[in-house]
């Protein structure tokens, strides 16, 4: 190889690691994955923490697969998790109390590649509103 080529080369693999990075997750974790992309919905509902918890995880179950749940602890609230597989796609889900009567869920979803399937997330948010209905 010419030295022009191996600058090319060496600036172009520069250029690839510098926009790939780590993505953080709603579940304080981080993945890889392609940053500053808009990769989460948020929906807020007049449920307690363990029926829209309950919710999600039927949503989960019924278009993919559950690979954990947990709970966050250090956090101000309960708060809890969930990560699963839906249609090739990893999944990772955050509930917890704004206050007494309202509790947030933000759903996020990464494709295989790492990079952010906001179509997925949004429909299994809806999924988990009607199924509070």
């Amino acid at each position: 190889m010419g030295p022009m080529k191996t600058i090319l080369f060496a600036t172009m693999l520069a250029a690839t690691l510098i926009a790939t990075g780590c993505v953080s997750t709603v579940n304080d974790r981080s993945t890889a994955g392609m940053p500053f992309t808009k990769d989460r919905v948020e929906g807020r509902y007049p449920r307690t923490l363990d029926q829209v918890f309950q919710a999600a995880k039927d949503v989960v179950k019924k278009n993919g697969v559950l690979v954990n749940e947990s709970i966050l602890y250090g956090q101000t609230n309960t708060v809890k998790t969930i990560e699963a597989k839906v249609n090739q796609r990893s999944v990772y889900i955050r509930v917890e109390p704004v206050d007494a009567k309202i509790t947030s869920i933000i759903v996020q979803a990464r494709t295989p590649g790492g990079g952010s399937d906001i179509d997925t997330a949004h429909e299994l948010e809806k999924q988990v509103a009607l199924a509070l209905k």
